[in-house]
């Protein structure tokens, strides 16, 4: 990306991704979703975004933060718009792959016609659950992939060994865990979905993947705690909920979408209930 590059970003994102633009002094186009649309873009919302300076279009599925997961077909209809724009790259985040309660994990590299236009951004902290480790890599044609190792060269070095090590033990004994635990995420995704339509006001989708709801709470802007301090947006709503309920929460601002707030579902079952408990407790004080 040089200088007013444009980089294309659907909305919801995660966080790192416009600063991550910022940084290379270029210029983030944002398509808007919304609950209704499971947060997932059309093929028309993208060629409207698309203009002469665009450059890279950057997107996750399984997405974080609202678990939605773009399907073949969906995909299909994406890459028939990028067919048209050879000039744009494609970098998909697919870390959470392997967390996923559809048939199977999708990506955009699989179709010929711009799988070399396409990086995948990929690792073992989320399927594997070693966020510690700090271990990811990438997938892309060769000419990325060696600027991408001569910028590493620079910066960090290198992955640690023993972090290799771990990532080859993880890879090598199979799924297994992983399944496991993706049918405890499956469980408590239910039991937060039901929980979270039984909050009047709270609006929320059933998400395909990651580990994440993102509920609309708009309802409750314009309202007044006890203290008579007014719910002026998503950031006010996570701090009264911290303050208040003792429940962290990340407002939906941080994601590119103000109307919404974050909650994962990557605790125990007990946890949850209490949290959903103290979340229904604290917003019904909201007048």
């Amino acid at each position: 990306i040089d200088p007013d590059d444009e980089v294309i970003i659907p909305t919801p994102y995660w966080v790192s991704y416009s600063e991550m633009v910022v940084l290379a002094e270029g210029k983030s186009v944002f398509i808007d979703t919304d609950i209704e649309s499971n947060f997932k873009i059309t093929p028309e919302q993208l060629e409207a975004a698309i203009t002469p300076k665009s450059k890279l279009f950057m997107f996750s599925s399984p997405c974080n933060p609202t678990g939605s997961v773009y399907s073949k077909d969906e995909l299909t209809a994406l890459v028939k718009v990028f067919e048209k724009h050879p000039n744009i790259y494609i970098l998909s985040d697919e870390i959470y792959e392997h967390i996923n309660f559809v048939d199977q994990h999708e990506s955009i590299a699989q179709f010929d016609s711009i799988k070399d236009r396409v990086i995948i951004v990929n690792g073992f902290s989320k399927a594997f659950a070693m966020t510690g480790w700090r271990l990811g890599y990438i997938a892309a044609n060769k000419e990325i992939a060696a600027a991408n190792d001569k910028l590493q060269g620079q910066t960090t070095s290198g992955t640690c060994s023993i972090a290799q090590r771990a990532g080859i033990v993880a890879y090598e004994q199979g799924l297994d865990s992983v399944l496991a635990m993706k049918e405890a995420f499956l469980r408590r995704r239910e039991l937060v979905y039901n929980l979270l339509n039984e909050i009047p006001g709270v609006k929320t989708n059933l998400p395909d993947g990651a580990f994440y709801f993102f509920p609309e709470i708009s309802s409750f802007f314009g309202k007044q705690d006890a203290d008579g301090n007014i719910i002026k947006d998503s950031s006010d709503l996570a701090l009264y909920l911290l303050n208040v309920g003792h429940v962290a929460t990340v407002g939906g601002d941080s994601f590119g979408n103000n109307n919404y707030i974050r909650l994962s579902y990557a605790a125990s079952d007990e946890s949850l209930v209490e949290a959903l408990r103290r979340i229904k407790e604290a917003l019904g004080k909201l007048a």
